[in-house]
């Protein structure tokens, strides 16, 4: 029987300097039949149309990088799904590498370790958050995660709040076992830590994390972040 394909779902709002690039790096994985859908939550430049010829699809979405994700999946056409943020770089076989181990383990998702370039703390940073994922079963989406359609659909597919869906997304799927934690790594961009600087970054996530954690409302914990919700 032939292994299912696999489609990556990518998020994307403005990211004009950086899409074409993003994607030419899965130019490889696209030539041995990996399906590239590019979700876009109303780019204001020009980021769907630079994403077109470079993808099988550039749809737009409702803002939200959960509700982006879903609109994804929902489009995709293959049997496994790996939602890739714009500023990450898979390795080079990581199609096969997520195939392959889906297929030989009874595990129905799964993530990467994540290296956050830039060296210095922010490898100390990365060492943590891949022990931390190993220890507790969550991935977030630094991390690549990726899973069969079949446990995306039973879990209901990302839930539609404004951060840590991540997050919410894994502890739905931990319900039908742990994840795969492959050891080869994704590449990532520093822009988020180096924006705020690296230690004030950290302590804003463990923050926004203990805080959720105790229930507090995902949008406010959004805006803390950073995020701006769309203008109707």
């Amino acid at each position: 029987m032939t292994a299912p394909k696999l489609s990556i779902v990518m998020p994307v709002l403005d990211e004009a300097a950086d899409i074409e690039a993003a994607l030419g790096a899965l130019a490889p994985l696209r030539a041995r039949g990996v399906e590239i859908i590019v979700a876009d939550g109303g780019s204001q430049d020009g980021t769907p149309d630079l994403a077109r010829p470079l993808a099988d699809q550039a749809l737009i979405a409702p803002r939200g990088r959960a509700l982006q994700m879903n609109a994804g999946a929902a489009a995709a056409h293959c049997d496994v799904l790996l939602f890739l943020h714009a500023d990450t770089q898979l390795p080079e076989n990581a199609d096969r590498l997520v195939l392959d181990s889906l297929a030989r383990t009874q595990n129905t998702w799964g993530r990467f370790n994540v290296h956050i370039d830039g060296g210095g703390l922010l490898g100390v940073v990365s060492f943590m958050m891949n022990a931390r994922s190993r220890l507790t079963g969550i991935a977030t989406g630094d991390q690549a995660m990726f899973m069969t359609r079949a446990a995306f659909e039973a879990v209901g597919g990302f839930p539609a709040i404004a951060l840590m869906e991540d997050v919410a997304l894994s502890a739905r799927l931990k319900r039908l076992g742990l994840p795969l934690c492959l050891r080869a790594c994704v590449t990532t961009s520093p822009r988020r830590w180096r924006k705020h600087g690296v230690l004030r970054t950290i302590l804003l996530m463990w923050r926004l994390r203990l805080a959720y954690y105790f229930g507090a409302d995902p949008a406010k914990l959004a805006r803390s972040y950073g995020y701006v919700p769309a203008q109707n």
